[in-house]
């Protein structure tokens, strides 16, 4: 991938460095904008924050320049919890200098405010038992709107075997998960099998696209613990949608087997179908703790955690982390434990540069279920983080699954009404134009398209020399170009052409096309032709953040098929029930190791094991 991605920044093949800009002092007029008004300008992105504008955090954080946010755990009350009660320990913590955030009173415990000087004073307090960091977290996943973010991979995310309904990608059939609900390869849920009903899963994250056609019927309610309401999207307080992270993690887990949304129409290895999640009969309950930018603070995870459990959540599943530990956050999952609520959570992605003594928090408490990657052969990729502390593995390596309708975008280019398969620049805006084709050559310098207009046109510029696709695209738009076709020119690169232009800017449509099609886009200069960006409602990621909820769609299957089990028969069940896989290193170990816990997590084994568990007395 990063190969592929190295050469999207220079549109050349085999290499090559940037030409030497010219003499600032000597500017010839050959080498000035055609049309001034049409210069890409540079946009920056956005400042990050701490929490989007109007939330409850964003408020506690803004208190005093110098105010941290910090949990204190309290001695246990004695007596009643009474409302009196509770109020005289926070009235006691604002006297102090605190800002209360939230306050947990099964917990004992606060999320503050607090200034060095009144952090001093609350110290001093004897019913105080510890002070610690309201630490940040994050999502464990990368989503990539690209089309195929790993096509150099020997089996593309989407290879179908004879007779397979195009919806069950290869990390589902992986799972066996497909071969619970629909052992016959029908298409359709077979009446009487477990497919999750009944049981509902948490999902801890960045919220869910709640209107997104494959979650829409399994959506169960919600709750942002980010803006502090009852509409847990994934958007800032402007309505500018995140990174999409919550509802891939969402369809992993149950999006809807004969329902699609918007799907790419450049891939042909892709279903016009969309994707089926692992357990399409489950309930989803969307806790949001995580912001735009795909970052939270422990204290939201530990109210989101009580939240889920008072909204009876069977599973909770977190595809997020910290390296930090938190004394308040581990009470917090003990206590679900402790409810009969089984809590899985990604193991990281910092594998290639963790310590043997590395962990992600709370996957490494012993109240979670800690799940790491595998990639599309079952083997280990080198980001997903390992240690004694892992319990399983499951899919984790360019999982295709749902996204935030209409954002991720797509090329879709024609000529004559006839489309022609392209891949879109990364950064591109969703627009459209329709305009006569200019051979621009390679794009080099502010006069390279013959018969520009700024009017407008579409450019036809072919990859190589040294200069960058971005520098190509802001000269032939500075010539009048409305939208840009790329013409690849390495073979190699025609499956992915994973091309960018590095960043955010006042960019016209961009496409590529493939070495097989660039001749045929030469000769049709002249003619009309239409480039628009258009959304598709799907996505592909990789992390331990994708492993995670096929690991809790394997686990709902289970429960579904026999709901009196208790919590831990479960686990039992699963790890019964795993795919092994040895580590090199510890030849010794048979049944559990550091790179893959217990194994790779099977939903028809699990569910047969499940059917003949004896029953409780």
């Amino acid at each position: 991938m990063r190969r592929l991605v190295l050469l999207g920044l220079l549109g050349i093949a085999g290499g090559g460095c940037g030409v030497k800009p010219p003499d600032e002092d000597v500017i010839s007029p050959q080498e000035q904008p055609l049309c001034p008004e049409l210069v890409v300008q540079s946009r920056a992105a956005p400042a990050a924050s701490f929490r989007a504008t109007g939330s409850a955090s964003s408020a506690l954080s803004a208190s005093s320049s110098d105010a941290q946010p910090m949990l204190v755990r309290f001695r246990p009350q004695t007596g009643l919890r009474t409302a009196a009660a509770l109020r005289g320990r926070e009235d006691r913590v604002r006297s102090l200098g605190a800002r209360v955030k939230r306050h947990w009173p099964t917990l004992d415990a606060m999320a503050l405010s607090l200034t060095p000087e009144a952090q001093a004073r609350l110290a001093k307090d004897s019913d105080v038992l510890s002070i610690e960091p309201d630490h940040e977290v994050f999502a464990l996943g990368k989503v990539s709107t690209w089309t195929r973010p790993l096509a150099a991979s020997s089996a593309t995310p989407m290879l179908q075997g004879v007779g397979i309904p195009s919806e069950y990608t290869r990390a589902l059939r992986m799972t066996q998960a497909n071969e619970v609900w629909d052992p016959d390869n029908q298409g359709t849920l077979k009446e009487g099998a477990p497919n999750g009903s009944g049981r509902i899963v948490c999902v801890v994250d960045s919220g869910m696209d709640l209107q997104h056609p494959e979650l829409q019927a399994v959506y169960e309610g919600g709750r942002d613990f980010v803006d502090d309401d009852d509409e847990p999207e994934d958007k800032d307080a402007q309505g500018v949608w995140g990174g999409g992270h919550g509802t891939h993690v969402a369809g992993i887990i149950a999006a809807q087997i004969g329902v699609h949304g918007n799907v790419n129409p450049n891939d042909p290895t892709l279903s016009s179908s969309g994707v089926v999640g692992a357990a399409p009969g489950a309930r989803l309950l969307v806790a949001r703790v995580l912001d735009t930018d795909g970052s939270g603070r422990v204290s939201d995870v530990i109210s989101a955690v009580e939240w889920c459990v008072e909204k009876k959540a069977n599973i909770i599943s977190l595809s997020l982390g910290s390296p930090d530990r938190s004394d308040a956050e581990q009470a917090a999952f003990d206590t679900a434990q402790a409810a009969g609520v089984l809590s899985f959570a990604a193991s990281g992605n910092g594998g290639e540069t963790a310590t043997a003594e590395s962990r992600m928090y709370p996957a490494a408490y012993d109240s979670v279920l800690a799940v790491g990657a595998v990639d599309d052969e079952a083997k280990h990729p080198d980001f997903s983080q390992i240690g004694p502390h892992l319990d399983f593995v499951a899919p984790g390596v360019n999982i295709y699954s749902s996204y935030p309708r209409g954002k991720a975008p797509y090329a879709n280019l024609s000529i004559g009404g006839t489309f022609y398969a392209s891949s879109s620049l990364d950064y591109v805006p969703f627009e459209e134009y329709e305009g006569k084709l200019i051979d621009c050559g390679q794009g080099k310098g502010m006069r390279s398209c013959p018969e520009a207009t700024c009017d407008g046109f579409v450019a036809y510029v072919e990859r190589g020399g040294d200069i960058t696709f971005a520098e190509k695209v802001r000269n032939v738009r500075s010539q009048g170009a409305r939208a840009v076709i790329i013409g690849n020119n390495n073979p190699e690169d025609d499956e992915s052409m994973l091309f960018t232009l590095g960043s955010e800017a006042s960019w016209p449509p961009v496409t590529a096309v493939t070495t097989t099609l660039a001749p045929f886009f030469r000769a049709q200069v002249g003619q009309n032709v239409r480039l628009g960006i258009q959304g598709s409602d799907y996505a592909f990621s990789t992390g331990t953040s994708m492993a995670t909820p096929y690991a809790s769609g394997v686990a709902a299957l289970v429960w579904s098929a026999r709901p009196e089990l208790k919590s831990e028969q479960v686990v039992e069940i699963l790890k019964k029930s795993v795919r092994y896989i040895p580590n090199p290193a510890q030849p010794s170990q048979t049944d559990h190791n550091d790179v893959f816990g217990y194994g790779l997590v099977q939903a028809r084994k699990a569910v047969d094991v499940a059917l003949a568990y004896p029953s409780s007395p």
